[in-house]
């Protein structure tokens, strides 16, 4: 062939996706461009010998070799695909936004068969080789006989010259000339990182040689295995896939040893093509340190982690990855926000979550309340977030009960519907609470324990979808269920103590409520209004502390008339010598009451130790 000089053709038309390619953040995206061409040119090759175009014989394994020259200061990108002809070259690499790959797909695509997808597109990807090189040479053979080695070379303006390329071998050579300020390109390992950062499970097996190796590099590359994966575990049939395999590749990918709760295989060929797996990871309940990882991967090429436009934004919470040749391998945030098929994969992945809990949940419950700590912060954040998903998995959503089992609401509701009719009692501290966890569970009553960061915004939410069912925090209340029927105390006890607690305490505006409760070990306890409680934990949830005098404590003081501390109240009453006993005993029941529902601030936990320390000395003096 005749060497030729020329100027590339841009078409003004599709300049927009080169002009994206040189806008990358990464500058690294290069080496997953010119890897990816390398492996659609392998791609092409196997697709003509499937389809008996192309006789490749005992050929050898097909392969993508990166090789790094430190001392030349090279980054050359070897395959031994399908190669190029001079025409080709003029064709796919000249003419700027023509797409080799939409070529061949075209001609071929009645005979395509499902599964043999091709990657890259030749003329765009390779243009980012520009973002690191101050010049570019191709060599290439074309697998067609009778075909002439090429080579081309550019030096980043839009003038390049094509020669005869001294190549014996079919396929393609990309070498790059590093600018100065691109040489960590030529590290090994910031190399190794890029790679199995974007092509760790493409289909090609992947090598990284060194053009210069020392002698015991040189052994070990002779002994090199590929970075890559080529049969990713996703891409296989679920069928032959087992528990082990799931929990290894976990391991690998996301270098978490927790093993995975459980997964979901994705394996849609219609109406798109969508695979992956997603995984349950096994984490705390502290939702500000929940951090998921979704990898996205067009054709086994790595395009970003967690892009929400794709996946729904709760089920960024779970570790997975999810492959979409449908979708392309670089565009815009706002395309992918308008384009059909990123909306259906988004409802058909949240339509298999769904359909996976309902799965375990019928099959075996025991096994799913094992998982339930874990992933309800999940399931929660899905509900809030995407009505939907509610929709699919509001029979399956469960509580912990203070009796230690699991129950829906509906069942919940259903056996204690004779104590508190479509009343939920809940707890939100089992340390802080748990006199009033211990008064329920003395008569048989249960409460559900919420208290995760979510539960708050969740209970309001299940009062929104079921507005007769009303969630109360099990010191808000004082169920029917904790009065003693059969004992009853007259009006005038109720007016006593009520109006001696408010002098003592200095407070005439507190609220005083004598009950008999059915136990009498409990002297007081303090309740709280559940609107009132949920106005201040709000306030302090959004740093409202402008906002804390407009919802006053609406605090009641409920006295057991059965507990014999509290009688004892009435008879010093009847003393006048005793007033400072009387005094004493007072503000210790009303802060022991307050104890139990929340910490005391320091000056009064000093007041109350003092009060106790003189409180034992008076008994021990009456005593000798």
């Amino acid at each position: 062939m005749n060497p030729e000089n020329g100027n590339i053709s841009i078409h003004t038309e599709n300049i927009f996706p080169i002009i994206k390619k040189w806008l990358y953040s990464d500058k690294d995206i290069f080496v997953r461009e010119l890897i990816s061409n390398g492996v659609d040119a392998v791609s092409k090759l196997k697709r003509l010998s499937a389809l008996g175009e192309v006789d490749l014989g005992e050929d050898l394994p097909f392969y993508v070799r990166v090789v790094f020259d430190q001392e030349k200061k090279t980054l050359s990108f070897i395959d031994n695909g399908i190669g190029m002809t001079a025409e080709e070259v003029k064709k796919y690499i000249n003419q700027i936004a023509f797409s080799g790959a939409e070529d061949f797909i075209a001609k071929y695509q009645d005979q395509a068969d499902e599964g043999s997808q091709i990657i890259g597109h030749f003329g765009l990807g390779f243009y980012s080789a520009f973002m690191v090189a101050d010049q570019v040479q191709i060599d290439t053979l074309s697998y067609q006989k009778e075909a002439e080695a090429v080579r081309w070379i550019c030096t980043g303006g839009t003038e390049y010259e094509i020669l005869p390329s001294e190549r014996k071998e079919r396929g393609t050579t990309v070498t790059l000339q590093l600018a100065e300020d691109s040489l960590e390109f030529l590290e090994e390992f910031t190399l190794r990182q890029i790679i199995e950062k974007y092509c760790a499970f493409l289909p090609v097996e992947i090598f990284l040689v060194n053009a210069k190796p020392t002698e015991d590099e040189a052994g070990k590359e002779r002994e090199a295995k590929p970075l890559n994966d080529t049969n990713p575990l996703w891409m296989r049939n679920p069928k032959d896939c087992t528990d082990q395999d799931y929990k290894e590749f976990y391991a690998k990918v996301f270098m978490d040893f927790k093993e995975p709760l459980f997964w979901i295989h994705l394996n849609v060929d219609y109406p798109f093509n969508l695979k992956g797996i997603l995984y349950f990871p096994k984490v705390n309940n502290e939702f500000e340190r929940l951090e998921g990882k979704i990898k996205l991967f067009n054709n086994q090429v790595f395009v970003a982690d967690n892009i929400k436009e794709v996946i729904p934004e709760f089920l960024m919470l779970l570790k997975g990855v999810i492959d979409c040749s449908d979708l392309p391998l670089n565009v815009s945030r706002s395309f992918l926000q308008k384009d059909s098929n990123v909306i259906k994969i988004s409802k058909h992945i949240t339509k298999k979550v769904g359909d996976k809990l309902g799965e375990l949940f019928q099959e075996d419950r025991e096994k799913y309340h094992g998982y339930w700590d874990d992933i309800n912060p999940f399931v929660k954040y899905g509900c809030l977030r995407e009505d939907k998903f509610y929709d699919r998995v509001q029979d399956y959503i469960v509580y912990r009960t203070t009796k230690g089992d699991y129950v829906t609401l509906k069942e919940y509701l259903d056996r204690n519907q004779s104590f508190h009719e479509n009343k939920v009692f809940y707890v939100s501290d089992e340390k802080g609470q748990g006199q009033y966890i211990r008064l329920f569970q003395e008569q048989g009553l249960e409460a559900v324990i919420l208290s995760g960061p979510l539960d708050m915004h969740f209970i309001q939410f299940m009062e929104g979808k079921m507005p007769e069912v009303h969630f109360n925090r099990i010191d808000s209340d004082l169920s029917d269920s904790l009065k003693d029927p059969e004992k009853t105390h007259d009006a005038e006890m109720q007016d006593q103590l009520a109006g001696l607690f408010q002098r003592v305490l200095g407070n005439d505006k507190l609220k005083v409520q004598v009950e008999t409760l059915k136990t009498e070990d409990v002297p007081a306890i303090v309740l709280l209004s559940e609107q009132t409680r949920r106005m201040q934990d709000m306030n302090v949830l959004y740093g409202r502390s402008d906002l804390k005098g407009m919802f006053p404590d609406e605090e009641t003081l409920v006295l057991n008339a059965g507990n014999p501390l509290v009688q004892g109240v009435l008879k010093l009453k009847e003393q006048p010598e005793k007033q400072e006993e009387l005094d004493l005993i007072c503000r210790h029941l009303y802060d022991l009451a307050m104890l139990s529902h929340k910490q005391l601030e320091p000056a009064a936990l000093t007041d109350f130790i003092a009060r106790g320390n003189k409180i034992l000395m008076m008994l021990a003096k009456e005593k000798n």
